[in-house]
């Protein structure tokens, strides 16, 4: 189980009050998690020894050297990777993905066809469409009224054209959990490449890339913890076979080929930092085993209050929750809803005004809202639960709901 009193007093960010002295309950997780203490003093150490680039001779910049393959050598852990050579780093999951698409339009062939979803995020879906310049075919798989995707449609669509998938692991707007396993088999009969998108799954789930078989992997460490840095996983020797854009003077090699300029120091120390504190919550006798345990424990947390605060909503009798229910714990704790007499924005103005934070709109799954018809009143309500939230902040926003 996790010890929520000594989790929530690493977050100095949860002391927040305002001026009725209400504290502040972040429910906003989806749009990026409150950081812990270890984190900002982390990325505040960086500044104080170890400000220098890489690559030099003197003490500073091999701590900086030894800070990034550190960096790089905990991702691989918390990814279930190969080796670091493996791990990429950006600025962020949308702008490794751009360059993702750049580099895959230099080998794919006028006619090659590249999957999207419609329940995607757009950093996974206007990367690919940027594609049909280059003649290659975009297909998308059809969302089903109930927040899933039409698996039927996903499998006629793959063929022996499809040269990429590209899907989320989970929904950002909704919560749904896709079944990326299933897509993975499909693909490998047509030598496909798959690309999945982690960014809302990797803050509440373990993963492991050997076992999905996936090609590439991307994920946004401001999701779990840490500050914003984008990370890429690719397969071991694919990245080398590519010629993503990049300058002359950069190492031509994976991971280093598909990263521009110099990094953020300074954050990715925080990363490490934040993968630190998500295995400090676990146990074992590896790196790994506490990550892997932390998350069962972190899962376990959050699906509780997720499904609380889904049942309470339910009984509410001016809301409609959007997408799946909690019966089947392959869900994110993310709990999305629309109010017969509210707009989402109205909402989440309300809930501002008990200092508590929630996100109303699309959260850029644009095409999602549309297909469910919701863009025109305004999108949904958004609420979604981290490791740091507890019952208390649950009741406290129903609470607050209901009174509306």
């Amino acid at each position: 189980m996790i010890d929520l009193e000594n989790v929530r007093e690493e977050f100095p960010s949860l002391s927040l009050k305002d001026e009725n002295e209400n504290r502040i309950t972040y429910l906003d997780g989806p749009g990026g998690t409150q950081v812990p203490q270890i984190v900002i003093d982390a990325i505040s150490d960086y500044y104080k020894n170890s400000n220098s680039n890489t690559h030099g001779e003197f003490k500073t910049s091999k701590r900086t050297d030894e800070i990034m393959n550190s960096m790089r050598e905990k991702v691989c852990q918390l990814l279930g990777a190969e080796s670091k050579e493996c791990i990429s780093i950006g600025q962020n999951m949308t702008s490794l993905n751009y360059s993702l698409a750049r580099t895959l339009s230099k080998i794919l062939k006028k006619g090659d066809q590249v999957i999207i979803t419609e329940l995607d995020h757009e950093a996974n879906r206007g990367p690919w469409k940027s594609l049909e310049s280059y003649g290659v075919k975009l297909v998308e798989v059809d969302l089903l009224e109930d927040g899933t995707l039409d698996y039927y449609d996903f499998k006629n669509k793959i063929n022996q054209k499809t040269a990429l998938v590209a899907m989320g692991m989970s929904s950002n707007a909704l919560g749904t959990i896709n079944d990326f396993n299933l897509i993975r088999k499909i693909t490998t009969k047509f030598n496909s490449l798959l690309l999945l998108d982690a960014v809302h799954y990797a803050p509440h789930f373990s993963i492991d890339v050997k076992s999905l078989g996936c090609d590439f992997l991307l994920c946004s460490a401001y999701k779990f913890y840490g500050p914003h840095i984008g990370l890429l996983y690719s397969r071991p020797g694919l990245l080398d076979s590519l010629e993503p854009e990049r300058l002359l003077v950069q190492d031509q090699i994976a991971p280093y080929k598909i990263e521009t300029g110099t990094l953020n120091h300074a954050a990715c120390n925080g990363v490490s930092a934040a993968i630190d504190f998500i295995s400090s919550l676990g146990s074992g006798s590896s790196y790994r085993e506490k990550l892997i345990s932390a998350y069962k424990k972190i899962s376990v947390h959050e699906y509780e209050l997720a499904s609380k605060l889904y049942s309470k909503l339910k009984s509410l009798n001016d809301l409609k929750i959007i997408g799946q229910d909690f019966s089947d714990k392959n869900r994110t704790p993310t709990v999305s809803f629309i109010h017969k007499k509210y707009s989402a924005n109205e909402i989440c103005k309300k809930l501002a005004k008990e200092n508590i934070c929630a996100w109303d709109g699309h959260f850029y799954a644009l095409k999602a809202i549309q297909k469910l018809n919701l863009e025109k009143i305004g999108g949904i309500t958004r609420l979604g639960v981290s490791i740091y939230n507890n019952q208390e902040e649950i009741n406290r926003t129903v609470k607050a709901i209901s009174m509306l």
